[in-house]
């Protein structure tokens, strides 16, 4: 018996999917379909995006964007939750998607064995291959984040905190947010 081997898909076969409800992400030309988030969900990318917005107001260094899709290549087109674009590189920013990596990526974990492993591990690798500075997971039901940051190879896991720790970081300077802010109903 021949094994049947799956076509690796590009950015042009996203283009012929059907425009409905469901995300569509390429990981390494592999399709993964996901249904739009829940409200849980959206509240904690809806906090975060305030506490960027807040912190960008008085310093405006950059750019928050939430749920833009990124092009990083033909075999890989992603839309992470929020996106932190420094004036640095501002460049990015122009055209329908981005295509240079953002100097920080947040995903807010959804429910699912399968979501968990596309964000902890899939979407951190394409990440720090591409050169993004900083990621951050947010995990809703266990209200943690996990800070992962550029290292020789790719994205290294520094810190977890918890909902009593004050996050910072030093892409921008003078940020600083208690954890339990991004959780908050």
């Amino acid at each position: 018996m021949v094994a049947r081997i799956e076509p690796i898909l590009t950015v042009d076969d996203l283009e012929l999917l059907p425009d409905d409800s469901n995300r569509y992400e390429l990981i390494e030309g592999e399709l993964f379909v996901s249904r739009a988030p829940g409200i849980g969900h959206q509240r904690v990318v809806s906090n975060a995006l305030y506490i960027f917005r807040q912190y960008l107001e008085k310093n405006p260094v950059g750019e928050v964007i939430p749920g833009p899709g990124i092009v990083f290549d033909i075999h890989n087109s992603v839309i992470p939750d929020l996106v932190y674009i420094s004036r640095e590189r501002a460049e990015a920013l122009k055209g329908i998607h981005l295509t240079e990596a953002p100097d920080l990526i947040v995903e807010v974990l959804s429910p699912g064995r399968e979501n968990i492993e596309r964000d902890r591990k899939m979407k951190r690798q394409v990440y720090g291959k591409r050169g993004v500075r900083e990621y951050w997971i947010l995990d809703p039901q266990m209200r943690t984040v996990e800070i992962y940051r550029h290292w020789a190879r790719g994205l290294r896991l520094v810190a977890t905190l918890t909902e009593t720790d004050i996050l910072t970081i030093s892409l921008l300077p003078g940020f600083s947010c208690h954890v339990y802010k991004f959780f908050a109903a």
